[in-house]
């Protein structure tokens, strides 16, 4: 598992430097203008902490190793990204290391379905927002619902990430009618409809590079087409 999550970091980092403007397009339009460069500057503070982290100590655990290496990239977030991401997606990464680390279920599926509700919920309350207020939550309140219940329908780590993949990037999409309540878009009022959240747009990014992640490294061929 520790390997898949950093491999999904390693990934994620390069999707985030090829996505920056995009991401900051977006925010131009209806926040501060910085999430792409914040996001990137992040990721790549986690590309050089992976390149500087020792090796587990032997008799580490998959789980607990996993958790630690999820709760090093959540400080380093929130230690490097300046404005509202760093804080949130490091809120994130660190819930997802305390629900790794505490689950029963030792299968992959499992571990990262927890791990996303998890992080859904840290962000949900450091924010104090909800889903349906144009934020990051439009699109991983629907990936875990999906997550879960793929994980329920007996899918493993492929099939869960990738309905996790489609309802964030539906749900990101649903963001363009709404009226942000929530945030810096929030400022803007009625300005703020018609305008994709960036938020909901790189956590979609990130959950479907972690798919992509999942099925390359999946024994079942029938994952490479999820």
């Amino acid at each position: 598992m520790q390997d898949g999550v950093i491999a999904w970091l390693r990934a994620a980092a390069g999707r985030v430097h090829e996505q920056a403007p995009s991401l900051t397009a977006l925010d131009q339009a209806i926040g501060d203008g910085d999430h792409g460069i914040n996001l990137d500057r992040g990721f790549g503070a986690i590309v050089a902490m992976l390149d500087e982290r020792p090796a587990p100590e032997d008799g580490t655990g998959d789980a607990a190793a996993t958790a630690d290496l999820l709760r090093q990239a959540g400080k380093t977030l929130i230690s490097k990204v300046g404005g509202a991401s760093g804080p949130l997606y490091g809120t994130a990464f660190l819930r997802g290391a305390g629900a790794i680390a505490a689950a029963t279920d030792p299968t992959a599926g499992a571990a990262f379905v927890a791990a996303l509700e998890a992080a859904a919920g840290g962000i949900s309350a450091l924010g104090k927002s909800a889903e349906g207020e144009k934020t990051m939550l439009d699109a991983l309140f629907p990936a875990a619902r999906a997550a879960r219940s793929a994980l329920d329908g007996g899918g493993n780590l492929a099939a869960v990430t990738a309905a996790a993949r489609d309802a964030a990037a539906a749900g990101a999409e649903a963001t363009i009618p709404m009226l942000a309540t929530k945030g810096r878009a929030s400022y803007l009022g009625e300005r703020s409809v018609g305008h994709q959240d960036p938020g909901a747009t790189s956590a979609a990014l990130l959950l479907a590079v972690l798919a992509e992640t999942a099925a390359a490294n999946s024994t079942d061929p029938a994952a490479a087409t999820a």
